[in-house]
C-alpha cells in the first residue's frame, strides 16, 4: 500500500490477465472465496489503452476505488481482466503501476478457446455473427471498423479471431515484463483434471494459505440466450430506463440484482455442438508454429493441444 495525502491508496498486487474461456472466471470465483483475497467484479478494463471500447475506459479514480474498502486480512488484492493478456500495452502499463505484481495467465488449447470464446460472445451481444465461420470470416471488414456489434462490451479487436489465440507473444511479452518470477501460468487442462491441486499452486504463488479449500462447482459452463431483445435492452441502458430505474428502486445493490435476475431468466445452460472437421484443421493447422514456440517458451508438454 502507498500513503498519499494522508490516506492509504489500495493498489492491486496481482492480476489474473486472461485469456479468455481459459477458466479465469472459475479461478476468480473460488479465490473470492479465500479469507486473504480481495477482488471487485471481473473486467474492469482500467490498462490497456491499445484497445478501442465503445465506452470510455475507467478513470484511475475510479480504478483506485474498487479496492479501497478491501478488508485488513486481505493481504492479495487483486483484479482479473481477460484481454490484458491479448493487450500489447497492458503488461508493461501494470508493470509501471505496481512493479511487484504476481501475474496469472491461464492457457487452453487456442482453437477450443476460439469456438467456446465465439458462442460466450454470440450470448453477450459482443458478437452478432452466430456462426463460427462467418464470423472468422469478417474479420477483415472488422478491421475497417465494420459490421461492429452496436452494444459490444469488450474491445473491439476481439473480434480478431486470427490473433487472439496466438499466445506466444502474448506470454512472452509479460514475461520479459515481469520476469519467469512473478509470473504462473495454469492450463486449463490441468486446472480441470485437478482442480483442487492447481489451486493449491496458485495459493502457494500468491503467499497465502494454501490449505485452504473450497467448493469447486464449475462455473461459466456454455450459455445461449432466450432473447436477444432482452439482452441488448439491458446492455443498451437507455437513459429514461436509468431515470426511472432510480425513482422504483433507490436502492443501487437491489437494481443490480434485478439487473443479475433478468439476466439469469434469459440464460439457458445449453451443450454447443461440435466444430466442423474442416475448421478444426484449419485452426490447428494455423496456431501449430505459435504452439510450439509456447511449448518451448513456457517448458509445458503442449502436445495434447495438437487432438
Amino acid at each position: 500500500m502507498e500513503q498519499k495525502n494522508g490516506n492509504e491508496v489500495v493498489k492491486p498486487n496481482f492480476f489474473i490477465v486472461g485469456a479468455p474461456k481459459c477458466g479465469t472466471t472459475a479461478l476468480y470465483e473460488y479465490l473470492l472465496k479465500h479469507p486473504e483475497v480481495y477482488m471487485p467484479a471481473k473486467e474492469l478494463y482500467y490498462f490497456g489503452d491499445d484497445f478501442t471500447f465503445r465506452s470510455p475506459r475507467p478513470s484511475l479514480a475510479y480504478y483506485l476505488s474498487l479496492f479501497k474498502n478491501a478488508p485488513a486480512a486481505a493481504t492479495c488484492i487483486g483484479e482479473a481482466s481477460v484481454w490484458y493478456l491479448y493487450s500489447k500495452t497492458a503488461a508493461q502499463a501494470i508493470k509501471d503501476f505496481q512493479p511487484s505484481a504476481k501475474i496469472i495467465i491461464m492457457l487452453r488449447n487456442p482453437v477450443s478457446m476460439l469456438y467456446s470464446l465465439h458462442s460466450q460472445q454470440v450470448y453477450s451481444g459482443n458478437e452478432t455473427i452466430a456462426n463460427f465461420e462467418a464470423a472468422l470470416l469478417a474479420e477483415t471488414a472488422r478491421r475497417q471498423g465494420n459490421n461492429i456489434p452496436p452494444y459490444i462490451g469488450c474491445p473491439y479487436e476481439a473480434l480478431y479471431y486470427s490473433q487472439v489465440g496466438r499466445y506466444y507473444e502474448q506470454v512472452k511479452r509479460y514475461l520479459t515484463v515481469f520476469g519467469k518470477e512473478q509470473v504462473h501460468i495454469v492450463l486449463l487442462n490441468d486446472f480441470a483434471k485437478n482442480t483442487n491441486q492447481a489451486y493449491a499452486e496458485v495459493l502457494r504463488f500468491l503467499e497465502i494459505d494454501d490449505t485452504f479449500t473450497t467448493d469447486f462447482t464449475p462455473v461459466n459452463t456454455n450459455k445461449k440466450i432466450r432473447n436477444s431483445l432482452l439482452r441488448d435492452f439491458l446492455k443498451s441502458r437507455p437513459p429514461f430506463l436509468i431515470k426511472v430505474s432510480k425513482v422504483l428502486l433507490p436502492s443501487r445493490k437491489l437494481r443490480l440484482w434485478l439487473q443479475a435476475k433478468l439476466w439469469s431468466i434469459n440464460t439457458q445452460t445449453t451443450k454447443r455442438p461440435p466444430m466442423e472437421d474442416a475448421t478444426k484443421r484449419f485452426l490447428q493447422q494455423a496456431h501449430q508454429q505459435d504452439i510450439m514456440q509456447l511449448q518451448t517458451l513456457i517448458q509445458r508438454d503442449l502436445s495434447a493441444w495438437e487432438t
